[in-house]
């Protein structure tokens, strides 16, 4: 990676799914005024860091697609190219979509709502294949076998899904000196940043990521993690961050 290369994530504003507190997944809701408001805001924090960015990569679905299109547009940047691709949406959350968190875990027992969302290796209850919320039927998934869509995933499956698109398509563009930004979701930033630092299946459990605040990621010569920091007031960040794990509850 040449010099200036740089590497930054940002998690979509607030969804309408997430002011609601329901498990979102694949399912494609919109910003939220908030949301588009933290976008913005994002957008205005990458200025005053003085970052440089050359390509962009998001999810297929629209809280990503949109808060990128906001905070792009902030920064001047609305004419950077763009790659979207479904490897890096939000993990499959299955039947639980759509279900509101509290409740769930009312149903459920908190314990069991908080295996769902953190266990690195369970599964939520599937979405039966021939449910018509099962991706196989959305029209943006149609060039892609059906065995390869998932009913549900744990964050195993995603970091399965993500690493190949990392190195196969992020990665060339930090070799060749080119600014990143990569706007995606909670768990698939979760699982890029558990590759990428070596974090341990059970210590994934409490990473939690807000919403729409940049972070800077440092990377040695090799693409090896250095550090990482959020933009703007860390503070701010940490109280997000922990408003987030303590949605279930």
């Amino acid at each position: 990676m040449s010099d200036g290369a740089t590497l930054v994530l940002l998690r979509h504003g607030q969804s309408t799914w997430n002011l609601e507190n329901r498990f979102t997944g694949w399912t494609d809701v919109p910003l939220t005024e908030d949301g588009v408001a933290e976008a913005l805001a994002a957008g205005e924090l990458m200025v005053e860091a003085g970052l440089r960015f050359d390509i962009v990569h998001t999810s297929v679905l629209r809280r990503a697609i949109a808060t990128a299109n906001v905070a792009l547009d902030m920064m001047d940047l609305h004419w950077l190219p763009v790659r979207r691709d479904w490897r890096l949406n939000e993990r499959h959350y299955g039947a639980l979509q759509g279900l509101n968190k509290k409740e769930t875990a009312k149903v459920h027992s908190p314990q069991q709502v908080f295996e769902w969302r953190r266990s690195y290796s369970t599964r939520p209850p599937p979405l039966d294949f021939d449910d018509n919320r099962h991706p196989r039927f959305d029209r943006r998934y149609a060039s892609l076998s059906a065995d390869r869509l998932p009913g549900t995933e744990c964050l195993a499956d995603v970091v399965a899904r993500m690493t190949p698109y990392w190195m196969d398509t992020i990665v060339p563009d930090l070799e060749a000196g080119r600014g990143v930004l990569i706007v995606a979701h909670g768990n698939s930033l979760r699982a890029l940043l558990k590759y990428l630092k070596g974090i341990s299946d059970e210590e994934i459990a409490g990473l939690n990521i807000p919403t729409g605040i940049p972070m800077v990621v440092n990377l040695d010569d090799d693409l090896a993690h250095v550090s990482d920091r959020y933009l703007g007031d860390e503070e701010a960040a940490a109280r997000a961050a922990a408003a987030v794990a303590g949605q279930a509850g």
